[in-house]
C-alpha cells in the first residue's frame, strides 16, 4: 500500500507475504516464491523491483531473490534507501549513510 499510494508505480505487484527468516522457521516455501519464478518464466515481465525492508531478513530475502531471478531475461532492481526527506545527517547511522553513497546519483 506504501508504494501504491505514492503514484509512483503503474505496474503489477506481487505480494511475497513475508521475508525469509529461518530463525522463525520462514523458508523460501512459506512464501510466494514459486509463483514469483512461474510469473517471470512467461517472458512477459521486464523488470522486477524488489521492494523488501532494510533490516536483516530484508536484505536476505532480497539478495536471495535476485539470484534465483539471475538467470531470466529481465531487470532486476531494488528500491533506493538512505536518508530520508527531513534527515539530519548526524542522526543517520553509519550503514544507512554508507549505502546513501554508494547509491548517489547525479542531479
Amino acid at each position: 500500500m506504501a508504494i501504491e499510494k505514492t503514484g509512483a508505480f503503474k505496474g503489477k505487484y506481487h505480494i511475497l507475504h513475508g521475508v525469509l527468516s529461518p530463525m522463525d522457521g520462514i523458508g523460501p516455501d512459506a512464501l510466494r516464491i514459486r509463483e514469483l519464478i512461474v510469473r517471470v518464466s512467461t517472458g512477459v515481465i521486464q523488470e522486477v523491483i524488489l521492494a523488501t525492508g532494510t533490516h536483516v531478513e530484508g536484505e536476505a530475502t532480497a539478495s536471495y531473490l535476485s539470484g534465483l531471478l539471475e538467470k531470466f531475461p529481465l531487470k532486476v532492481t531494488r528500491i533506493a534507501s538512505g536518508v530520508p526527506i527531513g534527515g539530519d545527517l548526524k542522526y543517520i547511522d553509519q550503514v544507512t549513510l554508507k549505502r546513501a553513497m554508494e547509491t548517489r546519483h547525479v542531479l
